[in-house]
């Protein structure tokens, strides 16, 4: 499993194609919602979880995938971009692992994320 206190994940982009990586990990009904990426880290979010995979070596051939359900979620917070501090920042409390972060891009629609999560936990 990732180790989120210790890992910081690269400023993220949104990238529709990066979640093909995790194509093999959907069970029946499970549609991709959206999907982003660093340099080569990066999270899908999907209908039923988050999915946040961490490329691992040198060559990248070796990946860890974790699988944070919505339903363990018990609370979130976003940052928006500002005028000079153009990144965002999601913050999202789960039971029993505590705190994930994650920053994406100020291009990022952060509040778009939000939605889609409170849509899953409410």
């Amino acid at each position: 499993m990732i180790d989120f206190n210790n890992k910081s994940f690269f400023k993220m982009k949104q990238d529709p194609e990066y979640g093909m990586k995790v194509n093999d990990l959907l069970i029946p009904g499970e549609t991709i919602v959206s999907s982003y990426r660093s340099m080569r880290d990066g999270v899908v979010f999907t209908n039923k979880r988050i999915i946040a995979v961490n490329v691992q070596g040198f060559t990248g051939s070796k990946k860890d995938y974790t699988s944070l359900p919505y339903k363990n979620i018990v609370a979130y917070s976003v940052e928006t971009s500002g005028t000079l501090d153009l990144d965002s920042e999601l913050e999202i409390y789960f039971s029993a692992l505590g705190k994930v972060r994650f920053e994406f891009t100020g291009r990022t629609n952060i509040v778009e994320i939000a939605r889609i999560i409170s849509e899953r936990i409410f």
